[in-house]
């Protein structure tokens, strides 16, 4: 799984998942573009990767001029973009009876209007190389619905639908997309939302790590005829559920 000199720009740098890809990337040879809204973090996490190996950007993924200048700073320094990561997402707790407008269209911008203007925006630099990889991170909640998380399910489902319609459009121009589906994994989003893991057959949470290689994996050419595909990594969770009929001991 080389991506030696690749370069890769990823949203929702500055924490979680976002940030263990980054260290993952930076750690395999690679460059990484670090967006996100909350600047002293992210600034933070590129001196610490180091100056010649990482640049923190400005990045609201629901403001399309954000993502032209997270693009264009990126393409300043590195001189191209390999590889997107959509990561950047917001979970809010609601019901489709109590959910507001504001927190529906808020969820909705960022989750799936953010990786969409994100596709938009390194399209250019990406047609010109003539190769590309974008990698959509969607959730579990992207495969089967859960209660009380109403626009959350419906943006990573949606996730779905943009990464196929995407890598039917641009599979003619070298640039795969494919989406991730994280279980449970050990960020500051689903901390203490389980008081135990016995609905995954794996009996654990998923660590950050574990979702980090497996981006590099669909970042590199080791995946090179993947596009348009759903990769699951939860523990197996959404493959059925554990010992229905076990008997206590």
């Amino acid at each position: 799984m080389d991506v030696t000199g690749k370069v890769v720009l990823i949203s929702g740098a500055a924490r979680g998942m976002g940030a263990h890809e980054a260290r993952r990337f930076a750690e395999a040879g690679a460059c990484v573009i670090l967006g996100d809204v909350l600047d002293d973090e992210v600034r933070a996490l590129a001196e610490d990767l180091g100056d010649a190996r990482a640049l923190a950007v400005p990045l609201d993924v629901s403001r399309s001029e954000d993502w032209e200048g997270a693009v264009a700073a990126g393409v300043a320094r590195f001189g191209q973009i390999d590889v997107l990561v959509n990561n950047a997402g917001i979970l809010r707790f609601s019901n489709i009876e109590t959910c507001s407008d504001e927190e529906w269209e808020k969820v909705l911008s960022i989750n799936l209007g953010g990786a969409f203007k994100g596709i938009r925006a390194v399209l250019p630099v990406m047609k010109r190389n003539g190769s590309g990889s974008i990698i959509n991170i969607s959730s579990t909640a992207g495969l089967k619905a859960f209660g009380g998380v109403s626009a959350y399910v419906t943006s990573k489902f949606g996730i779905r639908g943009l990464t196929r319609a995407a890598a039917v459009e641009l599979a003619g121009h070298g640039i795969r997309v494919n989406s991730v589906h994280p279980g449970n994994i050990d960020t500051d989003m689903v901390e203490d939302l389980y008081p135990n893991f016995n609905h995954v057959p794996m009996k654990r949470m998923g660590q950050p790590d574990e979702i980090a290689n497996l981006v590099i994996y669909l970042a590199s050419d080791a995946s090179s005829f993947s596009t348009g595909a759903e990769f699951v990594a939860d523990g197996g969770e959404t493959g059925g559920m554990p010992d229905l009929f076990a008997q206590p001991s």
